[in-house]
């Protein structure tokens, strides 16, 4: 594909494009960038793209995977920066309530869900996170249903390694 051609494509789908980053990010700024993100990716793999075949589903694959990654970054961030905050906090020369129990808990609990791969965690932490089924779906580009059964079993295999770790339902809530 040309350059131009692709200018072309790009520019008569931008709306579209554009209300598809916004339904990912749920921001303007955040769906500008990932736009602009896209398009630098979908630019520069121009070449790969084959005529003759579907240019919106393509361009939304690459847009659902930059979103997938930049969340991705996020989380390892958002990890960071706890750890920072919690080792610049012990400077802190006051006394602090001991939270020892609970951390370990936590931690236990974030390696448990990482434990449960991909295919399930994925979804599950979405859902977590307040996406809504049809949202996760449309995401990761799979059937809803397919999602539903993700997110089930994924609750299902926290719950028995919940058991199985504590012994007892007590962290359970549903």
């Amino acid at each position: 594909m040309t350059s131009l051609n692709f200018t072309d494509k790009m520019f008569n789908m931008d709306s579209l494009f554009f209300s598809f980053a916004m339904r990912l990010t749920r921001n303007k700024d955040d769906a500008r960038d990932l736009m602009q993100e896209t398009t630098m990716r979908a630019f520069a793999s121009r070449f790969k793209f084959e005529e003759g075949t579907n240019f919106k589903a393509w361009i939304t694959t690459i847009m659902r995977n930059a979103y997938i990654n930049e969340y991705r970054k996020q989380k390892t961030r958002h990890k960071l920066t706890q750890a920072l905050n919690s080792n610049t906090s012990s400077l802190n020369f006051d006394a602090v309530q001991n939270s020892g129990p609970s951390t370990i808990m936590l931690k236990e609990l974030s390696d448990m869900l990482d434990n449960l791969g991909d295919i399930h965690r994925i979804p599950f932490q979405m859902f977590f996170n307040g996406y809504e089924y049809i949202e996760i779906a449309e995401i990761l580009g799979l059937p809803m249903g397919t999602v539903k059964s993700r997110i089930f079993f994924a609750r299902k295999k926290m719950k028995a390694m919940i058991r199985y770790q504590f012994g007892s339902e007590s962290l359970l809530c549903a």
